[in-house]
C-alpha cells in the first residue's frame, strides 16, 4: 500500500487520509474519493491531497477486518457471538448470552504477531459475559493491509473464541446463625445468580453447626448449593465444609489466592457443586467467590491449578464489606 500526498490527477480511487473541507462540503478520511469530490478539492485550492492507494496485493480495512474475525468465530451461533459488519477498518464481537469467555490464548497472541498493523483486543479468559456485551474487536490501524498478512493473521486466529453459557438453573443459597441472626448475604447474591441466569430458590437459615448444616445441604433443591456461615470458614475441618462432608459429599479445595476471598472452599454433594462462600461475598463488590461461581455456573470443571492460577492478578480492589482491611490507617 502507498500512503502520502500525490497530485489529485492521481488520487481519482485512492481513500481519503484525513478529513478536508471542499467547497462547503466536507469529505470525511476513509472516503473512497470520486472524480466530483477531486474537482472540488481543486475548487477549494487544493493541488495535492494525502491518501492510502492499495495496490493488487492488498485488502482495504474492512475487507481484512471482516476476514480476520470470520475465521475467529467460524460459526457465531454455536459459539454463542455475534459479530458485526465490518466499518473503519473495524468488527466488534459481542456475547449472546451470559456466561464465561473461553478463549485460546496462544491462537490470539499469535495473531497479534502477524502484523502491528493488525490488532485483536478482547477481554480476559474466563471473562463473564451478558447478552449484547462486547467481548472482543478486531481492528486494522492503517487503510489497507497486505493480504497475506491478513489471510496468515486468520490462519493463526482460527476459531480461537466462543462464550461457554451458564448451564446451571437454580440455586440454593444455606446460611447459618451463630446467635446474632445471618446477617446480610443474600441479596447480594441474588444479584449475582440473576446476573447469570440462575434463580435462587431458597435460602433456608440454619444454626451454625455441623448436623443442622449437614442437613440442609442434603435437603437442598438447586443444581448449586452455596453456604454463607454467619462466622469465617477457617479451617478444612470448621463447620462449613464438615457439614458438606457430613452429608456425604466432598471438599475439594479450601481457600484460594484471590484477596477478597481467601476463605472460599469448593466441593460437591450428590453430583452437585457446593461452593463455601468467603465472607466477602456479602457485599456485591467482585472477589474470589465470583471467579469460582460463574465457571461452575457454566459447567466448567475448577480444578486446584486454575484456583492456583488466580493468584496472579487476584489481589482486588478491597471490599467495603471487610472489618478488616488489609492496612489500617
Amino acid at each position: 500500500m502507498r500512503f502520502g500526498p500525490v497530485p489529485l490527477a492521481e488520487a481519482e480511487g485512492a481513500v481519503l487520509a484525513h478529513s478536508l473541507e471542499a467547497g462547503g462540503t466536507r469529505l470525511r478520511k476513509g472516503r473512497v474519493l470520486e472524480a466530483a469530490d477531486l474537482a472540488a478539492l481543486a475548487a477549494a485550492g487544493h493541488d495535492t491531497v494525502i491518501v492510502a492507494q492499495l495496490g493488487p496485493e492488498d485488502l482495504g480495512e474492512d475487507a481484512a477486518a471482516g476476514l480476520i474475525a470470520a475465521a475467529m468465530v467460524p460459526d457465531p451461533g454455536a459459539a454463542h457471538l455475534r459479530l458485526t459488519a465490518p466499518s473503519t477498518g473495524r468488527v466488534n464481537v459481542y456475547a449472546e448470552a451470559p456466561g464465561v469467555l473461553v478463549l485460546d490464548v496462544d491462537r490470539i497472541e499469535a495473531a497479534n504477531r502477524v502484523d502491528p498493523l493488525i490488532t485483536i483486543a478482547t477481554l480476559p479468559p474466563f471473562a463473564r459475559t451478558r447478552s449484547r456485551g462486547m467481548v472482543a474487536t478486531v481492528k486494522i490501524i492503517a487503510y489497507g493491509i497486505a493480504a497475506e498478512a491478513a489471510e496468515a493473521t486468520a490462519r493463526a486466529v482460527r476459531d480461537a473464541m466462543r462464550v461457554r453459557p451458564v448451564e446451571l438453573k437454580s440455586a440454593t443459597l444455606i446460611l447459618t446463625d451463630i446467635g446474632a441472626g445471618p446477617g446480610k448475604g443474600e441479596a447480594a447474591m441474588r444479584g449475582r445468580l440473576e446476573a447469570l441466569g440462575i434463580d435462587l430458590i431458597a435460602a433456608p437459615v440454619v444454626a451454625h453447626r455441623t448436623a443442622p448444616l449437614a442437613r440442609a445441604v442434603a435437603e437442598a433443591a438447586g443444581d448449586l448449593v452455596l453456604i454463607l456461615t454467619a462466622s469465617a470458614t477457617s479451617d478444612p475441618g470448621d463447620v462449613g465444609p464438615e457439614a458438606v462432608r457430613a452429608a456425604g459429599g466432598a471438599v475439594t479445595r479450601f481457600g484460594m489466592p484471590v484477596d477478597p476471598g481467601n476463605l472460599l472452599f469448593l466441593g460437591e454433594q450428590g453430583g452437585r457443586p457446593v461452593i463455601g462462600l468467603p465472607g466477602c461475598a456479602r457485599s456485591p463488590a467482585l472477589n474470589g467467590a465470583d471467579w469460582v461461581l460463574e465457571r461452575v455456573a457454566c459447567g466448567l470443571e475448577v480444578s486446584d491449578q486454575d484456583i492456583a492460577a488466580m493468584g496472579v492478578g487476584g489481589l482486588l480492589k478491597e471490599s467495603p464489606a471487610r472489618p478488616h482491611p488489609r492496612e489500617r490507617r
